[in-house]
């Protein structure tokens, strides 16, 4: 055992808290049921935190229920797969689960009825497998977490090389108000999630497991107790408070350990886990199927049959609550989540996702709407509330003042917008949305000055590269001068050639006049014999007279001529390409005139 944690045995308070109406038996009375086949699924390509998957089918592509459809973007990202068989009909712009309305990338299906599923290949023993070919598994799946922010599964369950994880906490907490999806599904597939918490304690190899459920819960609590038989896990039962469904807060409970201000669980050895995930995973290691549906709740007021339903991923939410009964001249606001933490949706036209766990239909007289807010009068209830023991009335100024600095300082993004504080603030003032905005703010400047930085090293790294490759063109710049200038110098330091005298000048051009004539002669008996004609015969006369007189005049003075001195082999060479050149010349305009007789 870790000397990290305290009494196994005991269980901890944490700080603040409250005790909201909790609503949960209007659905937790019924068994989970099954969806009517929608005939149209959308399916958002980004339904987790990170990347969002890249699609990997065209428009008018038949796929079938499991096929993988969009493929993970990265590392903290994960596929998607078709919950049905059908057609791929659109891939675009759909509405998406926000408050703000906005659309998002998606896929959408239309079903084809058949329902008809791609072979499924499980492993035979999961055991046998080597741990990155387990998470890869997991990974392939499309899993990510179920019960929060939808982290992937795969990413959070990749230890880090320096720290063991020797505790693995399963979060069955459920604390939040009239949701019931977790508390159903821990009754009726207590075996599925322990086969799931058993896969994952083979992957990571903790000392201890910790299955943490409030005491609102006693069938789930049996029921998981029930299916521990053989295992060497402890089922935690705690008195019930919000938010002890936290990750934090839910650690400090079981094991009386704090995660540090800014850090993870993963830094003091311990993981989470939902519930939900864990069946998620024993239904893709033990049956190979990816994740394409859920257990949803569908409760409030509104509805005259609420409960919860293992809902396809992509299903409109419409039709969710059409299937529970929606009176929707009753109907004030849906909320997709509970009413602590949840949001309001602005059309029923959105599609299920992954963290999709509730649908509130609520009436007004259910959730009346809150309050005018008034002006902060400094009772403290706020900081009482905070299960993260923040200072909220101080987070609260600093937010309206924009102290980016102050916020950070106080430990903002400890805050987990549980809405503790705006519940039982006497000014109804919404503190968790101030907190927010101000998130954002500051994840956006940080993320505007990352992105100044960027462009300030590549700047400066561009600047560079001109100076070098300026300084490396005057560096061979200065080497051509220089090399000019000593040519010019060596050229000055010869000494003068001497003049040639007019009896090797009258050679010269006798040696000149001799080579002409043999050319010309040559050429113009190649022309008489492709044209025997009696003018070219006389031309052949007398070019060849002319070459044998030019010859007999260059052997002559060549007799004549004194031997010469010896000259330098570059005067030789030099004076051989001048003749050669005059020679040329000379073919060439004897050439013209014998193509072209006059």
């Amino acid at each position: 055992m870790s000397a990290v944690l305290k009494d196994p045995m005991k269980i901890w308070d944490i700080p603040g808290g409250i005790h909201p109406a909790e609503h949960k038996d209007l659905s937790n009375r019924t068994p989970i049921q099954a969806l009517p086949l929608p005939k149209r699924l959308v399916l958002p390509l980004g339904q987790h935190i990170g990347a969002a998957a890249e699609p990997c089918v065209t428009v008018g592509q038949r796929v079938r229920k499991g096929e993988k459809i969009a493929e993970a973007n990265g590392f903290v990202s994960v596929p998607l797969h078709a919950p049905t068989s059908g057609t791929i009909a659109c891939i675009g712009e759909q509405p998406y689960p926000h408050a703000s309305g906005m659309l998002a990338p998606a896929i959408v299906i239309d079903s084809d009825g058949l329902d008809e599923w791609l072979p499924l290949t499980p492993p035979a023993d999961y055991r046998s497998l080597e741990p990155g070919e387990l998470l890869t598994l997991i990974r392939e799946a499309g899993i990510n977490g179920l019960g929060g922010a939808g982290f992937p599964t795969a990413v959070k369950l990749t230890a880090r090389p320096t720290q063991k994880i020797h505790t693995l906490i399963i979060n069955g907490t459920e604390c939040e108000p009239y949701i019931t999806a977790d508390d159903v599904l821990m009754r009726e597939r207590a075996a599925e999630l322990v086969a799931g918490i058993a896969v994952l304690a083979h992957l990571i190899q903790p000392e201890q497991v910790l299955i943490g459920i409030e005491d609102n819960k006693p069938e789930a609590a049996a029921a998981v107790q029930a299916a521990c038989t053989g295992h060497d896990f402890q089922v935690r039962v705690f008195p019930t408070k919000y938010p002890s469904g936290g990750e934090k807060q839910l650690i400090q409970i079981l094991t009386g350990v704090e995660v540090p201000s800014g850090g993870l669980p993963a830094d003091i050895g311990i993981l989470c886990q939902n519930v939900g995930t864990c069946v998620a995973i024993h239904d893709a290691v033990l049956l190979g199927k990816p994740l394409i549906s859920r257990i949803t709740t569908l409760t409030g007021a509104a509805l005259a049959r609420p409960g919860n339903v293992e809902a396809l991923i992509g299903t409109p939410v419409r039709e969710l609550l059409a299937f529970a009964g929606l009176d929707q001249g009753r109907l004030n606001r849906l909320i997709m989540g509970g009413p602590m933490m949840g949001f309001t949706l602005p059309s029923l036209d959105v599609p299920l996702i992954k963290t999709s766990n509730c649908l509130l239909a609520s009436t007004a007289e259910e959730l009346p709407a809150p309050a005018p807010a008034m002006p902060c009068i400094r009772c403290g209830e706020c900081a009482e509330a905070c299960p993260a023991s923040l200072l909220p009335q101080q987070l609260h100024f600093f937010a309206l003042g924009q102290e980016h600095e102050q916020l950070k300082a106080h430990n903002l993004f400890d805050c987990i917008e549980c809405g503790a504080c705006a519940y039982v603030c006497p000014s109804s003032i919404p503190l968790v949305q101030y907190y927010r905005v101000a998130k954002a703010e500051i994840r956006e400047l940080e993320q505007k000055q990352l992105k100044a930085e960027h462009s300030k090293q590549r700047f400066e790294q561009r600047q560079e590269r001109l100076r070098r490759a300026e300084e490396q063109k005057e560096a061979e710049r200065k080497a051509r001068a220089e090399k000019a200038a000593r040519a010019k110098a060596a050229q000055a330091e010869a000494p003068p050639a001497a003049a040639a005298s007019p009896a090797d000048e009258a050679l010269k051009k006798l040696k000149i006049e001799a080579s002409m004539a043999q050319v010309a002669l040559k050429k113009a008996e190649k022309q008489l014999a492709a044209h025997d004609t009696a003018e070219l015969q006389a031309q052949v006369a007398e070019l060849r007279r002319a070459a044998e007189a030019a010859q007999q005049a260059l052997a002559e003075a060549q007799a004549a001529a004194p031997a010469p001195a010896p000259k330098a082999a570059g005067d030789e060479a030099l004076k051989k390409a001048k003749i050669e050149a005059a020679m040329l010349k000379a073919q060439l305009r004897k050439l013209e005139k014998l193509d072209s007789p006059d």
